[in-house]
C-alpha cells in the first residue's frame, strides 16, 4: 500500500526556516523513521504557483525508501522570502546557488555534499539548470513535465518567442502586472477562486480560467466550481499561505507607489520576469560549453499537458549521457492525479541511480 499523502503541517516532516544568502528560505525536512544513515538526499523543487507541499504524494513514498527529502517553499512563495524588485533573486543561477547553500545548511557534515534533484513546472526548469551550475552538488535529476530547453546563442524577444513556442503566449500576461491588479491583497474569495480553478476547477459551461493562448480567464472567476484533484482542506492551506502577510526583506525593498508589488502572486510571477536575466546567465554557460547533463537523468512527461505537451522533448537525447523516458496518463498536475505512476517511475529510477534494493520497479 502508497504511504498516505502529507497533510498540512503534517509531523511526518520537519518545518525549518535557514538563512540562504541574505535571505529566508523555509523548508520541509523528511527524515526516514529508523534509518540512522539515509540511501540518498533527494531536493524537490515545486513550480508556479504551488508550495513545497506540492510534492506530498512524493515525499511520503521517498522517505519509505531510506531517503532524506528536503523541500523547500521557492523564493517567491509561502513562507520564504519574497523579494519584491529585485529579479536577480528569482534567477536560475542566483536560486542555483540557494539551493547549494541550503543543502550546504542542511548537511553540515558533509564536505561535498551530492543530491538527487527532482522538479516540476518551474522546478523542472531550475532542476537542469542547477545540473548545470552546480555540478558538483547534483548526484542525479528528475524533472515531471518539464523538459529540458538548452542555453539559446540569440535573443528573443517576447513576441518571437512566444511565435516559437504558441503554447507559452500565456506567459506575457503572467508577466505583464495585470494578474496582481486583479487579484488585490485581501481578497481570499477571489484567491480561492483562483486556485480552484487553476487546479482544473471548471464552471457549469465546462469552462476553467487559465488558457495557454491567453493566461487567466477573469470573468471565469466568479463562476468557477471546486477543484476535481485537490481538496477543500488542501485548497484551504493553499489561500491561507498565501495570504500571509510580507516578509521584513520584501518591505525593505518594496518601492512606496509599487501597487503590484502587494498582490499574493507578485512574488510567484517575478519567475516570468527573468528571461531577460536568464538569457543573459545562459552565455555564461556556453562560452565554458557546459550545456550537457552528464548526470543520470529522468523525464516524466504528462500526456494531457497543454502548457508543457510532450512534443517539446523531441530531440533531448542529445544533450544527456544517460536520459531515462516515462510518461503518464495526466495533465499539467501530474504529481496529484497519478501519483503512484509518477511515484513508481521516480522509484525505479531512483533504484538505478543509488542501487536501492528495496526498489523494485524496473524502467
Amino acid at each position: 500500500m502508497a504511504p498516505e499523502k502529507l497533510k498540512p503541517d503534517d509531523p511526518r516532516v520537519e518545518h525549518r526556516t535557514a538563512q540562504i544568502n541574505g535571505k529566508t528560505y523555509y523548508y520541509l525536512l523528511g527524515l526516514p523513521p529508523g534509518v540512522t544513515s539515509p540511501v540518498a538526499t533527494v531536493l524537490l523543487i515545486h513550480g508556479w504557483p504551488d508550495l513545497a507541499f506540492g510534492w506530498r504524494y512524493q515525499v511520503p513514498f521517498l522517505l519509505s525508501l531510506g531517503m532524506r527529502v528536503i523541500v523547500p517553499d521557492m523564493i517567491g512563495y509561502g513562507r520564504t522570502d519574497a523579494p519584491a524588485n529585485d529579479l536577480r533573486a528569482y534567477s536560475f543561477r542566483s536560486i542555483s546557488k540557494d539551493m547549494a547553500a541550503l543543502v550546504r545548511h542542511v548537511l553540515p557534515d558533509d564536505p561535498n555534499p551530492s543530491v538527487v534533484v527532482g522538479g516540476h513546472d518551474w522546478g523542472g526548469f531550475l532542476v537542469w539548470r542547477l545540473a548545470l551550475w552546480q555540478p558538483t552538488l547534483v548526484r542525479a535529476v528528475f524533472s515531471v513535465c518539464t523538459p529540458y530547453a538548452p542555453p539559446l546563442p540569440e535573443w528573443l524577444e517576447p513576441e518571437a518567442y512566444v511565435a516559437r513556442i504558441p503554447n507559452f503566449r500565456y506567459q506575457l500576461q503572467l508577466a505583464s502586472g495585470e494578474v496582481e491588479r486583479y487579484l488585490r491583497p485581501g481578497d481570499e474569495s477571489r484567491l480561492r477562486s483562483f486556485f480552484n480553478g487553476i487546479f482544473l476547477g471548471r464552471n457549469s459551461s465546462g469552462e476553467g480560467i487559465f488558457r495557454t493562448d491567453r493566461g487567466l480567464v477573469f470573468e471565469n472567476f466568479d463562476s468557477v466550481g471546486p477543484s476535481p484533484i485537490v481538496g477543500p482542506e488542501e485548497i484551504d492551506f493553499y489561500v491561507r499561505e498565501y495570504s500571509h502577510g510580507r516578509s521584513s526583506s520584501e518591505k525593505k525593498d518594496k518601492q512606496p507607489d509599487t501597487d503590484e508589488s502587494d498582490s499574493p502572486l507578485h512574488g510567484p510571477l517575478n519567475w516570468y520576469r527573468t528571461r531577460r536575466i536568464n538569457y543573459e546567465d545562459d552565455q555564461e554557460l556556453l562560452r565554458q560549453g557546459r550545456t550537457r547533463i552528464t548526470v543520470p537523468s529522468l523525464f516524466i512527461s504528462a500526456r494531457g499537458d497543454v502548457a508543457l505537451p510532450p512534443a517539446m522533448s523531441a530531440g533531448m537525447e542529445q544533450y544527456f549521457d544517460q536520459l531515462y523516458r516515462a510518461e503518464v496518463n495526466a495533465a499539467h498536475w501530474a504529481l496529484w492525479m497519478t501519483p503512484d505512476e509518477v511515484n513508481s517511475h521516480i522509484g525505479a529510477f531512483l533504484g538505478k541511480v543509488v542501487g536501492h534494493g528495496s526498489v523494485k520497479a524496473s524502467m
